[in-house]
């Protein structure tokens, strides 16, 4: 099979690393690269072997499939250009700004047989992929996602920039409808919220404690899920993953260790394991590419559809209203 034709529109931090990666992929033809910074495309363009096009619209009459790696202000209409022109498209994390926007991009790709990827990176992180095998069914979930500041990605709040990553992995673990949502923050280096914290109720009783922060003097992207008789510890930074389960006394399960415990019933002597599922090393931006181009070939439903980053979105949204609110309530 012939690679794919694809290009990336947008090329700056993140835009370059699509470029790179696209490079490197076999079933991948990477036909060249858009910026409205003509010097930015033609260094990218350059470096990476591929044409730099100075009109957007020849790009996408050479090509079948586009990253879309442009401010999140631009997503709309960006790739309403490009379904329109009857490209696939993967679009960076957030879809879109608003839910309208998001809704018009779904029902536009719906119509004419496209597919939407939306570029929630962290469902290919090797510690997520290391839990593929094990039954995951949370009844509460803590994460944290802290980072230094970075004037990258400000132009939204910080739970459009690092939060919606964690909102997106729990709406997909819970798999459950939100019920209610509580939510705080406030405003330190930016006008936008630059530290959020929220509790989101599910459904099924489940509940998501979740923070993320832009200010932070040390990184943190860790994620802690408690389940029936196991708790799962994942630090997406480290790429690790971690299960703590009880379990009978007698069971050979394929342990690191075993600790004995007791629970109060002689009959039924209990231990705790713990297990290190095995991470391979991936490159999960390189997967995410990799994934979005044998859904383009094959005719597959995305790993991280457009309704699931109109989903993640809308939680998100409500998250940061609710916050304003807050802060609009006490004039901060």
């Amino acid at each position: 099979m012939s690679g794919l034709k694809i290009g990336v529109i947008g090329v700056g931090h993140l835009g370059r690393f699509h470029t790179q990666n696209y490079a490197k992929i076999s079933s991948a033809d990477l036909t060249g690269v858009y910026d409205v910074d003509q010097e930015r495309s033609k260094q990218v363009a350059e470096e990476y072997g591929t044409k730099s096009y100075s009109d957007m619209q020849q790009l996408l009459q050479d090509i079948d499939a586009v990253s879309l790696v442009v401010p999140t202000s631009l997503h709309f209409e960006t790739a309403k250009t490009i379904l329109e022109n009857g490209i696939h498209c993967l679009i960076e994390k957030p879809i879109t700004s608003t839910i309208e926007e998001a809704d018009a991009l779904i029902e536009l790709a719906r119509k004419n047989n496209l597919i939407i990827q939306i570029g929630h990176i962290e469902r290919f992180n090797p510690a997520i992929l290391a839990l593929r095998d094990i039954k995951l069914n949370p009844l509460f979930v803590e994460s944290h996602r802290l980072a230094s500041f970075d004037p990258r990605g400000t132009d939204v709040a910080v739970v459009l920039d690092l939060m919606i990553h964690d909102i997106d992995i729990i709406l997909n673990l819970v798999n459950s409808k939100v019920k209610t949502i509580d939510a705080s923050g406030v405003s330190v280096l930016t006008r936008e919220v630059d530290i959020a914290n929220a509790r989101i109720q599910f459904e099924n009783g489940a509940v998501a404690n979740v923070t993320a922060s832009r200010i932070s003097q040390k990184k943190m992207r860790k994620m802690r899920l408690f389940q029936q008789d196991t708790y799962i510890g994942i630090d997406f930074l480290e790429k690790i993953s971690e299960i703590y389960r009880l379990v009978n006394a007698e069971a050979t399960d394929n342990a690191i260790f075993g600790i004995p415990i007791d629970i109060g019933d002689p009959e039924k002597k209990k231990k705790i394991i713990y297990q290190k599922p095995n991470v391979e090393e991936v490159n999960a931006l390189k997967e995410e590419l990799i994934s979005f181009i044998d859904c383009v070939q094959n005719s597959r439903q995305p790993i991280v559809s457009g309704e699931d980053g109109r989903e993640a979105l809308r939680v998100a949204i409500e998250i940061t209203n609710l916050i304003e609110k807050q802060l609009q309530t006490y004039g901060i």
